[in-house]
């Protein structure tokens, strides 16, 4: 309506505009100012929604995982060994290389955290708990079908996804002699080694 008030974009179309900004130019020229200016909004409009950086950040993040989940969901209810949606599950979970954009954010949201507020660390908190449900639950169900040995399912997540975010934090950063190829091999022979039945 002419003369009437710009309608806000939807959060959605925000979190994602945040969340291509990183993948294209970086964390570092993610501003209030330049979001606003990629969704037509005011940096001020922008902290009136989502009250300061760390509150955006933490919901793209929450957004971006997500979609994760629903694809995570996805491969661990398809047909196939409990390994191949094993192996499904750490190919997903490890970052696709340098600055992965998943990863930054990840890693800037946690950065954040030392002082992020009690709710703000329950958010998070729900982020892992979700990985570690569906890991746990894939565990059982290659101990119950033989393919994998007899470990606790609950430790053994805990071991395997304390790995993979050791390893996936030297992916995402670029540390040099560590890339995604070698991690998928490591987190292999881990796998064969400490859960394979009959390895």
């Amino acid at each position: 309506m002419a003369g009437g008030r710009r309608q806000a974009p939807p959060r959605e179309d925000v979190l994602a505009a945040a969340m291509d900004m990183i993948a294209d130019r970086g964390l570092e020229k993610l501003t209030m100012a330049a979001l606003g200016h990629e969704v037509g909004m005011s940096s001020g409009h922008l902290l009136y929604y989502f009250r300061s950086k760390d509150e955006l950040l933490l919901q793209t993040l929450e957004w971006s995982e997500g979609r994760l989940g629903a694809e995570r969901g996805r491969l661990l209810i398809r047909r196939g060994t409990a390994r191949e949606r094993l192996d499904a599950y750490v190919d997903l979970y490890v970052p696709t290389g340098h600055r992965d954009p998943h990863w930054t954010l990840w890693l800037e949201v946690w950065n954040r955290s030392q002082n992020a507020d009690e709710a703000a660390r329950d958010r998070q908190a729900a982020i892992e708990g979700a990985w570690h449900r569906d890991l746990v639950a894939l565990l059982a169900e290659g101990i119950s079908r033989g393919e994998f040995r007899a470990v606790d399912p609950d430790r053994f997540a805990a071991r395997l996804r304390s790995l993979l975010d050791g390893f996936s934090i030297h992916v995402a950063i670029g540390l040099r002699g560590t890339d995604r190829d070698q991690v998928l091999a490591h987190v292999g022979e881990f796998l064969a080694a400490d859960l394979l039945a009959g390895a």
